[in-house]
């Protein structure tokens, strides 16, 4: 204990206390308190400075903390905004001051958000099943139809074949060219009705992949289809495999190959080619003639249902039509480059990783 505060504390003392012999002992004591009271003040300076750093760890967390809920917060309201404007739902737009919305406010939207998606996502399972349904009544119909119409055609045109050929020394010369354009006629319909049929089930049908080695699958259509001799078809040595439906593939090149043809035959040197590109996510085809070209004026018209550019008997006007099912079908899609009298490019693109499904 200091000298100067005993002497203090003797000096205002009473006269029988000043020599007291057990004052020492009580200088001890108050010098033994100071002691501890020094080293009690240390320890809470040292929990201070601890306790300090803690707060200002858990204040910096805590900040953290908050701007990664402001965040995510932000990003919900955003998500919920987005799925109301989708679903045409613009009064139910969650607005916030200074970029932020109440959580409660927040899952009160998300909530209805998914009861209403849940609905939506029954009244499409409804759908979808309704439409699967009409498309297998559709396709038995067609089938149906087509049995009906093509048996009763293809026996009036056996019955016109054999009363000609009995009957034909009775018949004048018109009465024998009405008998051929009446058979000429029944062909027609048969070739509709097939077209028709093929064009309505081109998507219904299972799916029946293989490998389809292109080259060799264009070199059976060449052997297959009339070419006149004027009219050279070049096929280009690089076409790919594909791992898809033969039968699709045949009745795509096929149609474009036959129509590619027909605009050249008046030709002296009519020539088609069919060549590849690969693209990262397709495969590309061009077919390409040098006949007689589209007019302008038909050419957004030309993959429509029965639309023709001439009266070609044996054309049902669907070919086409079936050509740009089909590739819609393998996710692609088809466009043309056409001047009359110079001849028509068809392009047209098929998808790598289609899975089968229209």
């Amino acid at each position: 204990m200091h000298s100067l505060l005993k002497r203090q504390i003797r000096k205002n003392l009473p006269d029988g206390l000043k020599d007291n012999p057990d004052l020492e002992k009580f200088f001890g004591a108050i010098e033994k308190s100071y002691a501890d009271y020094d080293d009690k003040i240390a320890m809470i300076q040292r929990a201070t400075t601890i306790s300090a750093q803690e707060l200002k760890a858990a204040n910096i967390e805590l900040a953290q903390e908050a701007q990664e809920q402001k965040k995510t917060l932000q990003a919900l309201e955003q998500a919920v905004n987005s799925l109301n404007l989708n679903l045409d739902n613009s009064e139910n737009i969650v607005t916030s001051n200074k970029n932020m919305v109440s959580a409660q406010k927040l899952a009160k939207h998300i909530s209805k958000q998914a009861e209403y998606i849940a609905l939506v996502t029954q009244e499409k399972d409804n759908l979808v099943k309704d439409l699967e349904e009409q498309n297998k009544s559709l396709n038995n119909y067609a089938h149906v139809v087509s049995h009906d119409l093509k048996s009763p055609m293809r026996n009036i045109n056996t019955l016109m074949s054999w009363i000609v050929e009995e009957e034909k020394h009775k018949f004048t010369e018109d009465s024998l060219n009405n008998c051929d354009l009446i058979s000429q006629n029944l062909v027609k319909m048969d070739n509709l009705v097939s077209g028709i049929l093929k064009h309505a089930t081109i998507g219904s049908n299972e799916e029946t992949k293989s490998n389809v080695n292109i080259l060799e699958l264009l070199k059976n259509i060449k052997s297959t289809i009339y070419i006149p001799k004027n009219v050279n078809v070049i096929v280009s040595e690089n076409m790919p495999m594909l791992f898809l439906d033969k039968y699709r593939l045949e009745q795509l090149f096929m149609n474009l190959l036959t129509n590619a043809v027909k605009a050249t035959e008046h030709k002296d040197k009519g020539v088609v080619s069919v060549a590849f590109e690969e693209e990262p996510n397709y495969w590309k085809f061009i077919v390409k003639d040098n006949g007689k070209g589209i007019p302008a004026k038909y050419q957004d018209k030309i993959f429509e249902m029965f639309k023709k550019l001439d009266n070609d008997i044996e054309s049902n006007g669907i070919g086409l039509a079936l050509v740009e099912k089909i590739v819609t079908f393998y996710g692609g899609k088809i466009w043309l480059e056409s001047k009359e009298g110079e001849g028509t490019i068809f392009y047209f693109t098929i998808k790598k990783d289609h899975n089968g499904a229209a």
